[in-house]
């Protein structure tokens, strides 16, 4: 069995259910997922910020299985929402895909293309096979 990352949360800091203040990567090989955008299988850019959330989280999940690990081997999350954008609406909405505990980061940017409201990123393990 293949090393998961490990929560760190110092007492000093106020911690959340949601997420990690740090975590620690086993050694191993590492995946960096690129930015997932709201975009489904045939490319086209779903309505809103939470259908656009949800599909993101589902597109890093795919990235994730195709290279041989899952959203529990993830240590950490870059979520980029358009300037504007209520991050409680975001956090909200990636309720409904992502259950995981992880180090989040959530940044405000100008759009990548028009119509797009959140990207997403992370970095996890990958188990030897």
């Amino acid at each position: 069995m293949t090393a998961r990352p490990v929560p760190v949360d110092p007492p000093e800091i106020p911690t959340s259910p949601a997420f990690a203040q740090g975590m620690i990567l086993p050694a191993g090989r590492t995946l960096y997922v690129g930015g997932q955008n709201g975009v489904d299988a045939h490319g086209t850019l779903l309505e809103g910020l939470g259908p656009q959330t949800e599909q993101a989280l589902r597109n890093v999940l795919a990235v994730l299985a195709a290279a041989g690990t899952d959203a529990e081997h993830v240590a950490k999350l870059t979520i980029f929402l358009t300037s504007g954008v209520d991050p409680t609406a975001a956090y909200a909405a990636s309720a409904a895909v992502w259950r995981h505990r992880t180090a989040v980061t959530v940044v405000s940017v100008p759009p990548s293309r028009p119509g797009v409201l959140v990207e997403i990123e992370a970095v996890a393990t990958v188990p030897e096979h």
